[in-house]
């Protein structure tokens, strides 16, 4: 499909800049499989589950993926930000270069200085730059590696927060814990799976109290989910790889669930994304770990996932597509433009949608 097809139109105060307070007080979408539109509150979302109904949550933890330093070259020194979203190995980063056209491959950046403050070597680290591509990615290899290096890039760096907020507005020091789910356990993300921004202990105990069961998966979110669409049709898109599991317990709790006639209800399309890289043809859920680069754009057929709790994506995004893959691309288009009418809050901080799906089980995988 042209990539084009996905655009939309969305006037910039719709754009939330702040997260919803209390998180639970966000407005709610809710898109039937034919197309039927009811507004309601994140905090119903229960009175949409049934008992035996599986809800699949995302634990993954966003680390200080965002690193400010300079780039010494003679007696000059420049100022460079990069942005990680790829971990390659134990002590080299794909990252995101700001400016990259003032980098070149074999030089040094030492982040967690400024320029006025270059004559302190202490609580620094280095990084060579081993490789550059045109589009502003380089190949970060830094003098740690492992757990030191983990632990240098939280003591130095900060939350990266998504560019249509951060060029908005200051960043602040809340932006740490507003940008962490309730289920942050295992530091690997280097952007937040933003549908689980919502939830809250009272939340959830409404949702168990109804018989429904959480699950939690981990999904490292890479930076990739930053980066626009730049090919013309989908078909030619390919994804970042990230880092996932599905544990042998949890694959054979949400199989067992839907034997018995649950749901898969999906907080996310990152937990969508690797249910579906688990499953195989028949959507039975496997245990998973590793990395996954699946793509899912209409044509694709969902094996593992019956209901989807998401927030309002970018145009022509590749999550824009997934939901569309999931409920329709005609669906969605009309419930976005709901959406804007009605005045809801787009994007990681906004509001949420939750699409009780159009897709049959067990047909025709999409591509990994």
């Amino acid at each position: 499909m042209r990539v084009d097809a996905f655009d939309f139109q969305l006037p910039p105060e719709r754009i939330a800049l702040e997260p919803a307070s209390p998180r639970g007080s966000a407005r709610m979408l809710v898109v039937g499989a034919g197309g039927a539109l009811t507004d309601a509150r994140v905090s119903a979302l229960p009175d949409f589950l049934r008992p035996g109904d599986a809800l699949v949550v995302n634990d993954t933890r966003v680390i200080a993926a965002r690193l400010e330093g300079v780039r010494v070259r003679g007696e000059h020194a420049a100022s460079i930000e990069a942005m990680l979203i790829e971990r390659v190995d134990d002590c080299r980063w794909l990252a995101l270069a700001r400016p990259a056209k003032r980098l070149k491959v074999g030089e040094r950046i030492r982040f967690g200085e400024s320029r006025e403050s270059m004559a302190c070597l202490l609580a620094a680290l280095d990084a060579e730059v081993e490789a550059k591509e045109d589009t502003g990615e380089v190949l970060l290899r830094f003098e740690f590696a492992g757990s030191a290096l983990d632990e240098a890039i939280e003591r130095l760096g900060s939350t990266p927060l998504p560019p249509y907020i951060a060029c908005r507005r200051a960043p602040r020091e809340e932006n740490g814990a507003d940008y962490q789910t309730m289920f942050a356990a295992k530091a690997g993300a280097v952007a937040a799976p933003t549908a689980g921004l919502h939830f809250t202990p009272t939340l959830v105990s409404a949702a168990t109290a109804r018989g429904v069961a959480l699950h939690r998966v981990t999904l490292h979110v890479g930076g990739g989910t930053f980066l626009p669409v730049k090919v013309e049709d989908t078909a030619d898109h390919r994804m970042h790889p990230e880092q996932g599991e599905v544990d042998a317990a949890t694959a054979s709790a949400l199989n067992d669930a839907r034997e018995k006639g649950g749901r898969i209800v999906c907080v996310g399309t990152t937990t969508a994304r690797l249910l579906e890289s688990a499953s195989d043809a028949n959507g039975r859920i496997l245990p998973f770990a590793g990395q996954t680069a699946i793509f899912i754009a209409p044509g694709y057929r969902f094996r593992a996932v019956d209901m989807l709790m998401t927030n309002f994506h970018l145009p022509r995004s590749t999550l824009f597509m997934l939901t569309s893959a999931f409920s329709g691309l005609d669906v969605m288009r009309a419930a976005y433009e709901h959406a804007v009418r009605e005045g809801y809050r787009f994007y990681s901080y906004g509001d949420a949608c939750l699409l009780l799906g159009a897709n049959a089980r067990g047909e025709a995988a999409g591509r990994r």
